[in-house]
């Protein structure tokens, strides 16, 4: 599992997200907390998958990657759709995956 280093945050959870990320990091069953995570299929643009399923051994045997954090599947939603405007906004097209990872890359290069 790998976090993205700008990590998007559900408004209702800003000031607990590193007790959260590390909760999941110690796989600890998070109630009404859903990851946003690139997408396993390589024709979808995000996935948005409940904690307490990062429990199960499927995801442990996953390399995912997250990129983002919210309480409860309507703003995970409502998360997903905006961080894919800011994607279309910025760069005219839906490569999400291709955008996050030069983020990442970029930032990588900074430190």
């Amino acid at each position: 599992m790998e976090w993205y280093h700008d990590l998007y945050v559900g408004d209702s959870i800003k000031d607990q997200s590193e007790k959260i990320k590390r909760k999941i990091l110690h796989r600890a069953g998070q109630i009404q907390i859903y990851v946003i995570s690139l997408a396993s299929n390589p024709s979808n643009l995000l996935d948005i998958i409940p904690a307490r399923e990062l429990l199960q051994k499927y995801y442990a045997k996953r390399q995912i990657y997250i990129i983002g954090l919210a309480k409860g599947r309507e703003e995970a939603c409502r998360l997903a759709c905006s961080i894919v405007t800011e994607i279309y906004e910025k760069t005219g097209a839906f490569f999400v995956r291709d955008y996050i990872m030069a983020q990442e890359a970029e930032s990588r290069g900074r430190e």
